[in-house]
């Protein structure tokens, strides 16, 4: 079983940034593929970024140059920092881990992109 908690999601400015964090913990080993996807309203989900389990990182289109995903395997812990941010960015921002074949999914975390 793995759990994945998000953290730091809130509401900010166009152009402003801000920092998720994703804390995983149970049958987790940093070879595990991580990674951030959003839903915004109305449409479905969708990848932001990920780190592959052969290392390879990949981005969205729509981020890339803007987001960086990063990943603390001594604290089990993969990070999204986001700058530039746009309103096409709001959505609630899921942290997912592809362990053992299955798919986990944390709780979500907001963030609203508004003046």
């Amino acid at each position: 079983q793995v759990q994945l908690v998000e953290f730091g999601g809130g509401l900010v400015q166009p152009g402003g940034s801000l920092r998720l964090s994703c804390a995983a913990s149970g049958s987790i080993f940093s070879s595990n593929a991580m990674g951030w996807y959003r839903q915004a309203p109305g449409k479905e989900r969708e990848l932001v970024a990920r780190k592959t389990t052969g290392g390879t990182t990949n981005y969205a289109d729509s981020v890339k140059g803007r987001f960086t995903i990063s990943r603390d395997n001594a604290k089990n812990t993969v990070y999204l920092q986001m700058n530039s941010l746009k309103p096409e960015d709001t959505g609630v921002y899921y942290c997912s881990a592809f362990v053992g074949g299955m798919d986990y999914w944390g709780k979500g975390t907001l963030v609203t992109v508004s003046s």
